[in-house]
């Protein structure tokens, strides 16, 4: 039992130790891996290779810079531990990419080997990382070239201005150099390295190595500069000391004055669907300072929310693709802000409709079908008169043809063929003095009718950042914005342009200075001008620039009543339905009534074809009996030329007797025809 023990304890060791063997992998590092440096100055990055227990024989790597950072001086074979390059150090300044591979013959086991070094400049400002790309492999000396890399460790360079060695710079508006600022007006002040000088000279322009000219500026110790391009700009600064200029200095500023770019927001499955909680999907670029991150906030344009500036839908930050929360039937406005290294934003709207049902009406539209499609009104409402008048020709026909049919019956009309038959038999009847058949009489005296039945001041005046522009007059009208000092009351002027009528909303900005007017009921539609101004006790600030909004259409007013478009298209889609259900219904009951009727009609049809062959028949009877007769008499004595001529018109008419007779026989013994 022990040894069963001992065993099982040995195999797990020398498992684990065989799969901890098994995962080891080829490491490759930049190093340093980490470091700050100078603009102006270059630094070597030394590329390491650590084997891990592993024995590698070849070798490819693809690493890429910033360009806008670095600039690659040289790359360097030097000592390394590759023994062939099968492709030199290859390097593109203007791409940043690096490329080079080689070989080991017989393979290497390393923990620190240098593969290369490489020596770079810096240019600008900021952050660079040398990163190894994803096409980097180190092969297995085992004769199949296994690549077992499975790390890389890139390297991370914080790039800074050489400490000054003249004046010490500084900056009221933009006073951190590693920051991005949106105001393009700069204020620069320095203090001089000396305690007195005859001047300076400085230039602020996009190179970190420029160096100003040697002509003085003047002795004034700070300078002014006004619309500022966006991106990177390096103050420069020297002192003129008796005839001699003193050391440099450099000073960054970073402007980024715009937004990033306009961008849509996508909501799968769509902006009116019946999911209650849709994907919101966004993207944008900022070219200077990059983006920092996404804020959203959805704003309800129906249902009931107290109006004011504490109770407002709040900026959350999110990623893009965003889950919404649950969100009830109604429609929304979805509202995404997308903000800059600099505090800039872009902001962008979209109408979001949460529905209930698959097949849904949008006024001004159409028709919507599953989210995917829609039916324009003019193509529905074509295609329902067409259907009318299509039904209603339908309707028509098969009505004449129910009541064609009752004519028919009611004036006991039968086919042409089958009154000709009559007539014919009648006629023979005449001629012999025969009754016509019981059964025929009773078909011509039988014959039933079926009845048928036949839808200004000193404050700063507040900022308007966000406003709904186009609604409807279903929907609430919402504004918001910022004011320069907290807690501050706010009026909102509302103003319709085709009556004049100006009404004024108040409410207050929150501890933050940003307010929110959300109105308490739907305007009529429109086009509305509104403004608003900032007030402190009876100081009024100068009103904002004026907007305008358009309330369109898509309910009618009765007084306190409302009755909406969508409401009204329902209302003409459940008329033209219910005509075309009464349409349908009707073809159908003269469809059902008239087939009846024509089959009732063919039964009595069959039913005077059979009697007229019955009577056709009871001819044939008598014909031959006369005949029989006539053959006797012949027997006995000559006929006459009378008789001979009665003998053959006998003949004669029995044969088109049999003509409508046919081949069928006819059991006519048994009939009575004594009633």
């Amino acid at each position: 039992m022990k040894k069963d023990l001992l065993g099982i304890v040995f195999f797990v060791i020398i498992s684990f130790f065989g799969i901890t063997t098994s995962a080891k992998a080829a490491t490759l590092s930049a190093s340093p891996s980490a470091g700050t440096f100078e603009v102006g100055s270059t630094f070597d990055v030394s590329v390491f290779l650590n084997t891990e227990g592993e024995t590698i024989n070849a070798i490819e790597i693809s690493l890429s810079f910033p360009v806008d950072k670095l600039q690659l001086v040289s790359p360097s074979a030097g000592q390394s531990i590759i023994d062939i390059w099968t492709a030199p150090p290859d390097f593109d300044n203007q791409t940043g990419r690096i490329n080079f591979q080689g070989g080991i013959p017989g393979g290497i086991k390393a923990d620190k080997g240098l593969v290369t070094k490489l020596t770079f400049r810096a240019r600008a400002v900021g952050n660079a990382t040398i990163r190894f790309l994803d096409s980097s492999k180190t092969l297995l000396h085992d004769g199949k070239g296994t690549d077992v890399l499975r790390n890389t460790v890139n390297g991370i360079y914080s790039l800074v201005l050489p400490p000054p060695a003249g004046p010490i710079v500084s900056s009221s508006t933009h006073p951190d150099p590693s920051v991005w600022y949106t105001s393009p007006n700069v204020i620069l002040r320095w203090t001089p390295e000396l305690e007195s000088v005859d001047g300076y000279s400085y230039v602020l322009n996009g190179d970190p190595t420029d160096h100003p000219d040697e002509i003085a500026e003047g002795n004034k110790d700070s300078v002014l500069y006004n619309n500022v391009s966006d991106g990177i700009h390096v103050f420069h600064i020297k002192t003129l000391k008796d005839g001699k200029w003193g050391g440099l200095s450099h000073f960054t500023i970073q402007i980024d004055a715009t937004p990033p770019a306009e961008f849509p927001i996508e909501i799968i499955p769509s902006d009116r669907t019946v999911r209650k909680q849709p994907v919101v999907q966004f993207a944008t670029t900022d070219n200077y300072s990059g983006l920092d991150h996404y804020e959203l906030k959805v704003i309800p344009l129906q249902g009931s929310m107290e109006v004011g500036a504490t109770n407002q839908p709040l900026f959350i930050e999110v990623q893009s693709p965003y889950v919404l929360f649950e969100l009830d039937l109604g429609t929304y406005d979805v509202i995404v802000r997308a903000y800059d290294k600099a505090g800039n934003y872009r902001e962008s709207v979209r109408h979001l409709a949460i529905v209930n049902s698959i097949l849904k009406v949008i006024s001004g539209r159409g028709i919507e079908i599953k989210n995917m499609f829609v039916i324009p009104w003019i193509w529905f409402w074509i295609f329902g008169v067409v259907l009318i008048l299509f039904l209603g020709f339908l309707g028509w026909r098969i009505r004449n043809w129910h009541y064609s049919i009752h004519a028919r019956q009611s004036q006991k009309e039968l086919p042409e063929y089958i009154q000709k038959q009559l007539e014919e038999l009648q006629g023979y009847r005449k001629k012999y003095g025969a009754k016509i058949p019981l059964i025929l009489i009773l078909f011509l005296t039988g014959l039933s009718l079926l009845s048928s039945h036949a839808v200004f001041a000193s404050l700063e005046p507040p900022i308007i950042t966000t406003v709904s522009k186009n609604i409807s007059n279903e929907e609430i009208f919402y504004i918001e914005g910022k004011t320069t000092t907290p807690q501050t009351e706010m009026v909102l002027y509302l103003q319709n342009i085709q009556t004049g009528e100006t009404r004024n909303y108040n409410f207050s900005s929150d501890n933050k200075g940003d307010w929110f007017y959300r109105h308490d009921g739907f305007l009529l539609a429109g086009k509305y001008i509104l403004w608003a101004q900032s007030k402190i006790g009876d100081e009024l600030s100068p009103p904002t620039p004026q907007s305008q909004i358009a309330v369109y259409p898509i309910a009618l007013q009765f007084g306190a009543s409302r009755l909406s478009y969508t409401t009204i298209y329902l209302i003409s889609i459940i008329v033209l339905l219910a005509i075309l259900a009464g349409l349908a219904w009707y073809i159908a009951l003269h469809s059902r009534q008239g087939r009846k009727k024509h089959a009732l009609f063919m039964k009595e049809v069959r039913e005077a074809e059979e009697s007229v062959r019955r009577g056709f028949a009871v001819l044939r009877r008598d014909i031959q009996a006369e005949l029989a007769l006539i053959n006797k008499a012949k027997l006995t004595k000559q006929l006459s030329e009378e008789e001979d001529k009665v003998s053959n018109q006998l003949l004669k008419d029995l044969g088109e007797i049999e003509r409508y007779i046919g081949k069928e026989v006819w059991d006519v013994e048994k009939i009575d025809y004594s009633e």
